[in-house]
């Protein structure tokens, strides 16, 4: 296939089109150059997605404004890039001919749908209430996205978690609920580009949890009980390392829908995280290092 990326000088991009390369051709957008990156300049210009498109058979677009420009960016520019720009990207796709378009967004725009004091279960059918200008442009992308999808396009919304480097003891233990591996990331949109089914789909994308629904009243209180019987060899793990196991956990991603849909399942879990760690990754922040919050 011939597939435009957009966003494909950033972290995500440079890992969909390393996992694009082997087997398609791929054409990408982003405002900086870089070694993944053939047409430099803002992706919501006609110009650059004139020449990009034509041909092309698929769109994955995952250029946006992230969580880190929250209050830095106007929210006007938000909406313009993240809402106004995918609706131009679709309606672009559709006038070329264009049939798959796969769309990241996040599951941070679940935001207060995670209560405080409890262990949200979370899937797809679970109800996004967000938080900031972020997670409310990437749910009125995915809505818009959701309109174009009556058409002829068919679309691929994947709401991925977390996958940042973080401190190791936080992104290891956030690998049983919340987190992901870049790669397994884009494995999953290299998957969207061809699976059947519905026409518009819309799937969380987290690494494999080992913990079930009924397990939420105990990770809500006592987390570490219950990973010590969910995740032993997580738990002899962080005893090894003398890391304070989690005290509470208060919500769980489930990908269901993905290994059932798309067909994937994630492959890289704690143990990479802690292997990465261990022969000094960039991937991994060493344990309980400072870092900068980030809005969620």
């Amino acid at each position: 296939m011939r597939v435009v990326l957009t966003g494909s000088s950033g972290r995500l991009g440079r890992s969909i089109f390393n996992a694009l390369a082997a087997n398609h051709a791929v054409t990408g957008i982003d405002r900086s150059p870089f070694s993944t990156t053939h047409l430099v300049g803002d992706f919501t210009d006609k110009s650059i997605l004139q020449e990009a498109l034509s041909g092309a058979d698929a769109i994955i677009h995952c250029a946006a404004l992230h969580a880190p420009h929250v209050g830095v960016i106007s929210d006007d520019e938000f909406w313009r890039v993240n809402v106004e720009g995918t609706r131009l990207l679709a309606e672009a796709a559709l006038s070329c001919g264009i049939r798959r378009f796969v769309f990241t967004s996040t599951t941070a725009l679940y935001g207060h749908a995670v209560t405080p004091g409890r262990c949200c279960w979370i899937d797809e059918q679970t109800v996004p209430l967000p938080k900031s200008i972020y997670h409310r442009t990437k749910l009125a992308a995915e809505h818009a996205l959701e309109t174009v999808a009556f058409t002829e396009l068919q679309v691929r919304v994947l709401r991925m978690s977390r996958s940042f480097p973080e401190p190791a003891n936080a992104m290891a233990s956030y690998r049983l609920h919340r987190g992901i591996d870049i790669r397994d990331v884009a494995a999953a949109h290299a998957m969207a580009l061809t699976n059947g089914g519905d026409q518009f789909q819309r799937h969380v994308i987290s690494a494999g949890t080992p913990f079930k629904p009924e397990d939420c009243e105990g990770l809500a209180t006592d987390a570490a009980s219950v990973i010590r019987l969910r995740a032993p060899a997580l738990a002899a793990e962080f005893d090894r390392r003398h890391w304070p196991l989690p005290k509470t956990i208060d919500r769980i991603y489930t990908s269901a829908s993905a290994d059932r849909v798309l067909g994937w399942q994630s492959r890289f879990g704690y143990d990479e995280v802690l292997a990465q760690l261990d022969r000094e990754s960039l991937e991994v922040l060493p344990a309980f290092s400072p870092i900068n919050g980030r809005p969620e």
